[in-house]
């Protein structure tokens, strides 16, 4: 086959009905599996580790960390999911297996994390108590490699069912579905909080659990399959848009890492993914502290706070979606996402001038629709920078950055606001130099975005892909 030949193999997907808003919400589901478990897991289990079972905060740190620490395994996923059809299809199939991995290790996980507990009843750590965190940070690898196994190749599965018109709408659809996961799951775990106040017996407090944690995993296995059964069947245009897809070789991993390398807007857009992401969730650590100590806010107020935040980000997410990235266009939807969310900073700053909690809860409901904007435009544009032939492998690499990103913010909002108390006397100056540093990342985010090229990229990698093509046929 010949460059001109490879190029004039264009999607004729004609035949192929469009996703319709019902597919869209369906699919959704998965997201919301995926939302209910991220709250079970850094919400229940976090506190229980720390509060219930007294394990040292860094210990639970690092062990509930490893989820993050295999995103590398993104990028393989997807290049096999690219490659090699399981259960008769590219994407599906393996989006069931990571959930039902997914189910498993989460059940794992709490059965040694009361191991971990009983060991530590004496009050010490020993060799015993060494061995079972180091199994529990294994199991919690295991996790994240789950995750990393269903999410890529479902990533993948919207761009192979969605057009570049409708791809914001399915983002806004699909993502504020997360959003709803995530406060079903706050619900799920403030009830079962109440009950852990009370200062249950441990035995009482593992029975709860473990039935939690067998009901809803299974119930998230369930959504997985409901969300993409007959999806890929009927709407993915892989087939049309691939010219490897009969191929019995197909692009290999070193092949797929070829095409990554040999496109520069590659490094542009993952830097602004990689800066973008940390400047968005640096607050995750300081926020409810800075609830606590500028504002005088109880646990119980500083926890409602995730509430207007989350409000804030699905209105943000389905209104983007639905009305600002379609009239504006995908960058330009980020532009203004990036922009808001530096003034929502400003806002967050100011409101902790005055210690009023109610202007505080505003500013976090503005900066949760900012984030909304900026993650639908960001999220649309990332399934567009991607090639039919290593669909998979783009989406893993850009699921890499967003990982990295999401545990250097973590790190880094503690490690500012620390430096800021050291260098300054009151506590709102410490904490609003973690939101000023927010604020200039996603100016900086600006400029990365400003330098990448949709076109630039889709004619580099069709380049790249042809290239590999010939040199195989020669």
């Amino acid at each position: 086959m010949t460059s001109r030949q490879f190029f004039d193999s264009q999607e004729n997907s004609n035949s192929i009905p469009k996703v319709d808003v019902l597919t869209m919400f369906r699919l959704g589901l998965f997201q919301m599996g995926l939302g209910i478990m991220s709250i079970l897991t850094l919400g229940v289990l976090n506190r229980v580790m720390i509060d219930e079972l007294k394990v040292p905060a860094l210990i639970a740190g690092i062990t509930l960390a490893m989820t993050q620490f295999v995103a590398p395994v993104r990028v393989w996923f997807g290049q096999i999911s690219d490659a090699k059809p399981l259960f008769g299809h590219h994407r599906t199939g393996y989006v069931w297996l990571g959930a039902g991995l997914l189910a498993i290790a989460s059940f794992l996980a709490v059965q040694v994390l009361w191991q971990v507990g009983f060991s530590l009843q004496g009050g010490n750590w020993t060799t015993q108590t060494s061995i079972w965190v180091a199994l529990l940070a294994l199991i919690f690898a295991l996790y994240g490699i789950a995750i990393s196994l269903s999410s890529t190749p479902f990533a993948a599965l919207l761009v192979d069912v969605s057009d570049e018109d409708n791809r914001s709408k399915l983002v806004g659809i699909v993502w504020s579905m997360l959003m709803v996961g995530i406060i079903i799951g706050a619900i799920i775990s403030s009830g079962l909080l109440k009950q852990i106040a009370l200062d249950a017996p441990l035995e009482v407090l593992q029975a709860q659990i473990n039935r939690l944690f067998i009901i809803m995993p299974a119930a998230v296995f369930g959504l997985s399959f409901v969300a993409t059964v007959g999806v890929e069947k009927k709407y993915s245009r892989y087939g049309k848009r691939s010219i490897m897809v009969d191929r019995e070789d197909k692009i290999t991993l070193g092949k797929a890492l070829q095409v990554l390398r040999a496109n520069r807007q590659t490094g542009i857009f993952f830097t602004f993914l990689l800066v973008m992401t940390i400047s968005l969730f640096m607050q995750d650590t300081v926020l409810e502290p800075y609830g606590g100590e500028v504002f005088k806010m109880t646990i119980a107020e500083t926890t409602k706070l995730n509430a207007f935040y989350g409000t804030g980000t699905l209105l943000g997410l389905s209104t983007t979606g639905f009305l600002i990235a379609p009239r504006l266009g995908k960058k330009k939807t980020i532009r203004l996402g990036c922009i808001a969310v530096a003034l929502s900073m400003v806002f967050v700053i100011l409101a902790g001038t005055t210690a009023n909690p109610k202007l505080l809860q505003m500013s976090l409901l503005l900066f949760g629709f900012a984030s909304g904007v900026t993650t639908t435009g960001a999220l649309s544009l990332m399934l567009d920078l991607t090639a039919a032939e290593t669909a998979g492998t783009f989406i893993g690499a850009w699921g890499l950055a967003q990982a990295m990103a999401r545990g250097l913010a973590t790190a880094s909002g503690g490690a500012v606001l620390n430096f800021g108390k050291t260098v300054f006397a009151t506590p709102l100056m410490a904490y609003g130099l973690v939101f000023a540093t927010q604020a200039g990342g996603m100016i900086l985010a600006l400029w990365f975005l400003n330098r990448v090229n949709i076109t630039e990229f889709q004619t580099n990698a069709k380049q790249a892909i042809a290239s590999i093509w010939e040199n195989e046929l020669d």
